[in-house]
């Protein structure tokens, strides 16, 4: 699609209601900026650092975690809900390099594990149960990756999805790339089944929310 899903001025309106950030997490957000790179941004990240502290989750495990951007969010969540882990995992030791500086320098280094390797193999050899998994790993193993989250992911405890709208792409009815078809699948996956309870959020690129019930 051409034109932006978000307009700008509503997508900045959203933004500046998020509470100021820490230096470094404001600087992370200047890097990502900079580079172009992919972060959930400051709307996505506080809607998940709120969900997290909703549920008291003490246990987080992020497919896909970039730089640390979403990770730092978690990792508040969870030392406000009274300590516990949050699971980095990335395919690239640069990026995972990189985490690790940020969230020492935020002071959360000490809750979070970093793993290098591909996430969903990751999550299978990682004893559970998780109370909140975010999932923003390659789009086209989006719906493939869903069973091994339901496995983890205890009764109560929520998923998080980034990308749902995937730049418009779902709307377009000739684009059948394997990652929008993914995308497609697991929307249906969540949002038909009687085993979640699930909501796309339309933040940024799109947020699906589902509760495992």
């Amino acid at each position: 699609m051409d034109k932006p899903l978000i307009p700008e001025y509503l997508m900045d309106y959203i933004d500046s209601l998020v509470p100021p950030r820490l230096p470094e997490m404001q600087a992370m957000e200047d890097d990502a900026e900079k580079m172009d790179f992919p972060i959930v941004g400051p709307a996505s990240g506080y809607l998940c650092y709120q969900v997290a502290r909703m549920i008291g989750a003490k246990r987080v495990f992020e497919l896909g975690s970039g730089f640390g951007y979403s990770t730092a969010w978690f990792a508040r969540a969870v030392t406000e809900n009274g300590g516990g882990e949050v699971y980095h995992v990335v395919w690239d030791e640069e990026l995972s390099r990189q985490a690790h500086a940020h969230l020492a320098a935020l002071g959360y280094d000490g809750i979070v594990r970093y793993h290098v390797g591909e996430a969903v193999q990751t999550l299978r050899e990682t004893a559970g149960p998780f109370d909140l998994i975010f999932n923003d790993i390659n789009k086209e193993d989006y719906a493939d990756s869903l069973p091994v989250i339901a496995g983890k992911l205890r009764p109560g405890g929520v998923l998080i999805v980034d990308n749902m709208l995937w730049h418009g792409g779902i709307f377009d009815p000739q684009d059948k790339t394997p990652a929008t078809e993914s995308i497609r699948k697991l929307t249906g996956m969540l949002t038909r089944s009687p085993d979640w309870i699930a909501s796309l959020v339309p933040v940024r690129d799109g947020v699906i929310v589902a509760y495992k019930i």
